[in-house]
């Protein structure tokens, strides 16, 4: 259990890396004088381009990825420890590299919204957030190709993150709530993480003066 608080602490500062705006200083801008301000891959893109979001987007999701399974594979050789608990450990590690992306000590707190970093611990968590991750993908690029929007796709994608978790653990006879319990209360405070973090995304919506994809400005 000692390799607990060290195992979040390391995550957190993994997640805290900011390769946004290290990919975009390396080019010599200041991300957070460009568009939204915003250090993730829909930033970059506006800054850089898509290639550069790309790569921006890949390492935002192994901030998450990488630790939770190494918190999956560490955490489960712990003989004689429930699994429960092995749970609540690696999801406590994943958690903790999502709040490492949206507050990072590294830049005062002032981070990005989590999505890509969520992802990653969604497919570190195999097969019960990943499943949900998987059809939360799918509603994210519906909901981008019909209204061309990345913070609705955001929000809609982790609505129906949650929403195909709590159906599957309701409905699948091999996902008991008494194992998987804790799966219940962190996916929403992730999905909770998310959405405040697009606010003012979510004001820009009802106003009509949220920007498209495409859009530099």
């Amino acid at each position: 259990m000692s390799a607990w608080a060290p195992a979040i602490l390391a995550a957190y500062l993994v997640g805290s890396i900011p390769f946004g705006l290290i990919i975009a200083r390396a080019h010599g801008k200041d991300l957070r004088s460009i568009g939204s301000g915003n250090i993730g891959a829909t930033n970059v893109a506006r800054a850089l381009g898509k290639k550069w979001a790309y790569v921006c987007f890949f390492l935002d999701v192994c901030k998450g990825l990488v630790p939770t399974l190494l918190a999956v594979v560490g955490f489960g050789r712990w003989d004689g420890t429930a699994p429960v608990v092995r749970l609540v450990m690696s999801l406590a590690v994943g958690v903790a590299a999502i709040l490492g992306h949206v507050f990072p000590v590294y830049l005062r707190f002032k981070g990005g919204k989590g999505v890509a970093t969520s992802l990653g611990v969604a497919l570190g968590l195999w097969p019960w957030y990943t499943v949900s991750a998987a059809i939360a993908l799918v509603t994210w690029v519906l909901v981008v190709v019909i209204w061309r929007y990345v913070s609705l796709a955001s929000i809609a994608g982790a609505v129906a993150f949650c929403t195909s978790l709590v159906v599957a653990i309701a409905v699948l006879d091999s996902w008991a709530l008494a194992d998987l319990w804790p799966l219940l209360p962190a996916a929403f405070a992730i999905v909770g993480v998310v959405i405040f973090r697009h606010r003012t995304n979510i004001k820009r919506l009802l106003s009509g003066t949220e920007h498209k994809i495409g859009h530099r400005g």
